[in-house]
C-alpha cells in the first residue's frame, strides 16, 4: 500500500512514535518530485489535538531533517487522518469493522477494481467487506488505498 520511500520514512518514524505514545496512521508523498509534500497522519488514545499536532511535528521535523528523504525543498504536514481515515494494516481493518469503507485495488478482483461497503473484519491475510448484503473477501496484498467513508448525522441532536 506504501510506496518504497514510504515504506522507509514510517519504519524510521515508528520507533519515536511509540516512545511518543502516537500511531502513524500513514504516510502520503504527494506533488513533485523538485518538491514534493510529506504527509503524516497520526492518531492517538483520546484523539489528535492542538497539542498533540504541535509536538508531533516539532519530533518529526526533527526526523525528517536527519533523514533528508529529498535533496532540496520539501514541505511536511503533520495531521490527525480526518473523518475519511486511511487504513493501511489489518489491524486497522479489523478496528473499524462495521465502518462503511472504500478499497481500490492492484488488479481486479472479479472484474472490478473499487470496491465500496461495510468492514466486516479479517480473516487471516483477507479483508472482508459485506457489499449490498453479500461478503466479498479481499486479498490485503492487493489492496492499494483505502479510507473509511464518514457518516455525519446533521439531525443528532445535542445532548
Amino acid at each position: 500500500m506504501l510506496t518504497a520511500k514510504e515504506q522507509q520514512l514510517l519504519d524510521a518514524l515508528f520507533p519515536k512514535a511509540t516512545e511518543e505514545g502516537i500511531e502513524i496512521v500513514t504516510v502520503d508523498i504527494i506533488g513533485s518530485k523538485k518538491a514534493p509534500t510529506i504527509r503524516v497522519y497520526i492518531d492517538c488514545e483520546g484523539g489528535v489535538g492542538f497539542d498533540e499536532l504541535s509536538s508531533a511535528q516539532a519530533w518529526i521535523n526533527e526526523m525528517m531533517d536527519a533523514i533528508d528523504p529529498f535533496p532540496g525543498a520539501y514541505t511536511l504536514e503533520v495531521s490527525s487522518p480526518g473523518i475519511d481515515r486511511p487504513l493501511r494494516t489489518l489491524e486497522h481493518f479489523q478496528r473499524f469493522t462495521g465502518e462503511k469503507a472504500h478499497l481500490v485495488l492492484t488488479q481486479p478482483l472479479d472484474s472490478r477494481t473499487k470496491y465500496t461497503g461495510k468492514l466486516a473484519g479479517v480473516d487471516g491475510d483477507t479483508v472482508l467487506l459485506d457489499v449490498d448484503g453479500v461478503t466479498e473477501a479481499i486479498p490485503y496484498d492487493i489492496i492499494k488505498k483505502a479510507h473509511i467513508i464518514a457518516t455525519i448525522d446533521f439531525n443528532a441532536k445535542k445532548g
